[in-house]
């Protein structure tokens, strides 16, 4: 799932930025450049949402950016972020006995070489 959500950025007094979310109440986070407090919003985002979908919580819809007041020292960024799950599915699989015996012979992760292989394909 992809997500887009308005974050406010706030300069703080001893440097840096403070980042919250409107729409997710307790998500903050900060960053000592604008880089890293956008790497940081873009990180506490996806540690929110993710939080959210495993306690299986609404994750709310996200306001119209011109609907969000600031105040003289702050912004608006909008972050995005992409959601994945990431937890682990059995699958049974068929490959050639000779196969099988190389991967077992190599100490190779069969599970992982397909990952591996998977991303790769799927990039």
């Amino acid at each position: 799932m992809k997500y887009v959500y308005a974050a406010v950025f706030e300069s703080a007094s001893e440097g840096g930025y403070a980042i919250s979310y409107p729409d997710l109440p307790g998500c903050y986070s900060q960053g000592d450049t604008l880089f890293d407090a956008l790497t940081m919003a873009q990180s506490a985002l996806r540690q929110w949402l993710e939080y959210l979908q495993d306690k299986k919580l609404e994750i709310p819809k996200p306001s119209d950016i011109r609907n969000i007041k600031v105040k003289d020292d702050e912004f608006i960024n909008l972050i995005s972020v992409q959601i994945k799950d990431e937890r682990a599915v059995k699958r049974t699989i068929s490959l050639p006995k000779w196969m099988d015996e190389k991967v077992i012979q190599s100490g190779l992760s069969l599970s992982r070489v397909l990952q591996d292989a998977l991303n790769e394909r799927l990039a």
